[in-house]
């Protein structure tokens, strides 16, 4: 038999594996580690949720469902997006119920992409988009967004970027891992540019619901962004739910009736049990997002003064749970920075770098982590900070 790197899928074997991982598998194998790592809100899944599954299971309304997702959750997602965000979505044609929003984000790429198309993907950005659409036979084109620019996307950078080649632009905001956002004028400039084309937009909002401040605007609010706009949302961030896997794409119904077909061989349906507690989501848990929320912003405002305190310029988010500060005055690269972290202070945190070339002079931090859990992290930091700053 030939050796495996001759029989396994070529493209399968030049993805890389998630940079992230490298510096958990290396805090597994030390003591006294603090993680600052994980995009994972440490909140326990609201009772009335957990509550609902109970009940499913009690009643043992666990066989397979409709491939979109059962009515009643595809209803309430539809309820949903129009109360938050003054979004028009059918629940019989326009939803689909996917095991988390990655499996929206790959049903998207899937769907719409031809060899060699290329996709824009704003940077820096979760680490899953890129080899995403190389798996899809695309091309993933990176289009970077400054901190001068508050990490948003300008008119001028999208505009630059496009080629007779670019089938879509991938945003993500709030964003991972800035906390950046896009505001309402910031989207109507982008509708500018791509009016006269057929370039569609995949909108990554799974962290819609936490901001700061300011209220989520989605692009496919806009004249004319609609129809080319594929909306991908899920509970895993804003109701605590990252280990039920659900999620949801929302475009036209000729986008969904393909992306169905994928799902259907693939997946076949989302868990059940996961589809009936977030239907009690959506209807009665407002409230608790609202809270973990405020909570999220207490941390935030905590970590801003401490950077401060350290000397490290951070761009303060207006989204999402994570801080992305500049760690240029240590004349360290993020890795490097990264790495004699946990080696000498026991402290993991992600560099920049794992987000698109842009972030190779910041670091990300979560701040999903208790207020003690983050102060002891900040102690050793500043620590660390002194023995380095330049």
């Amino acid at each position: 038999m030939k050796p495996y790197d001759q029989i396994l899928s070529q493209r399968t074997q030049d993805i890389q594996p998630s940079p992230i991982r490298k510096f958990f598998d290396l805090a597994e194998n030390m003591e006294d580690v603090i993680s600052l790592g994980v995009g994972e809100p440490d909140f326990r899944t609201p009772w009335a949720i957990r509550s609902a599954a109970i009940a499913t299971l009690e009643r043992q309304s666990i066989f397979y469902g409709a491939n979109s997702g059962i009515m009643p959750l595809r209803e309430e997602i539809s309820n949903f997006m129009q109360r938050r965000h003054q979004l028009t979505y059918s629940p019989e044609n326009e939803i689909l119920v996917t095991v988390g929003g990655s499996e929206a984000v790959d049903l998207t790429f899937r769907t719409l992409l031809n060899p060699g198309d290329e996709v824009l993907i704003t940077e820096p950005c979760f680490v899953c988009y890129a080899p995403l659409v190389s798996l899809a036979d695309g091309v993933p084109v990176s289009l970077p967004t400054l901190q001068k620019d508050e990490f948003r996307l300008t008119a001028e950078s999208l505009r630059k970027a496009i080629t007779p080649k670019t089938k879509l632009l991938m945003m993500s905001f709030p964003n991972n891992p800035t906390g950046a956002i896009m505001r309402r004028e910031d989207y109507i400039e982008i509708a500018k540019v791509l009016e006269g084309t057929d370039i569609m937009v995949l909108s990554d909002e799974i962290y819609s619901e936490l901001t700061y401040g300011t209220k989520h605007c989605s692009p496919a609010t806009i004249e004319g962004m609609r129809e080319r706009t594929i909306v991908v949302n899920g509970f895993s961030k804003a109701f605590a739910m990252t280990g039920w896997r659900l999620g949801w794409m929302a475009a036209p119904p000729q986008i969904i009736e393909q992306a169905r077909k994928i799902h259907q061989y693939g997946i076949m349906c989302a868990p059940m049990i996961s589809q009936r507690a977030a239907i009690e989501a959506l209807k009665s848990c407002d409230g608790e997002v609202e809270r973990m929320v405020e909570e999220y912003d207490h941390r935030r405002r905590f970590m801003l003064e401490r950077f401060q305190q350290m000397g490290l310029y951070c761009f303060p988010p207006a989204g999402a749970f994570y801080l992305f500060p500049n760690i240029s005055i240590t004349g360290m690269d993020s890795e490097t920075f990264c790495e004699q972290l946990l080696q000498e202070e026991h402290v993991a945190v992600v560099p920049g770098s794992a987000f698109g070339e842009c972030g190779k002079d910041n670091i990300r931090i979560s701040y999903a982590y208790s207020l003690k859990h983050l102060a002891e992290a900040a102690d050793r930091m500043e620590r660390f900070i002194g023995r380095h700053k330049k």
